[in-house]
């Protein structure tokens, strides 16, 4: 596919045909990528995407206690932590 480029400001910009970006999960963002001599787009991920299945799979191997202890576990060593400060 050939696309022509048009200016914005300074810089130059492709517009890709709708059906090119709904067929792909194109939003508002998009993740570019050099590769040798391409140019590649892909939909950007979106904020915490795989957090979930990765979480999951820190619990099924013991991997999620707590690095810090729990401060406001208990409200005694909680005040007295605040008072410290």
């Amino acid at each position: 596919m050939q696309l022509t480029t048009a200016a914005i400001g300074n810089s130059r910009g492709i517009r890709l045909p709708k059906v090119l970006l709904d067929k792909h999960g194109f939003g508002d963002a998009v993740e570019a990528e050099l590769r040798d001599d391409s140019l590649v787009l892909k939909p950007a991920k979106k904020a915490r995407d795989g957090w979930e299945e990765a979480f999951r799979q820190m619990h099924e191997q013991g991997n999620d206690a707590l690095l810090l202890p729990n401060f406001f576990w208990r409200r005694k060593r909680y005040c007295t932590i605040i008072e410290q400060f």
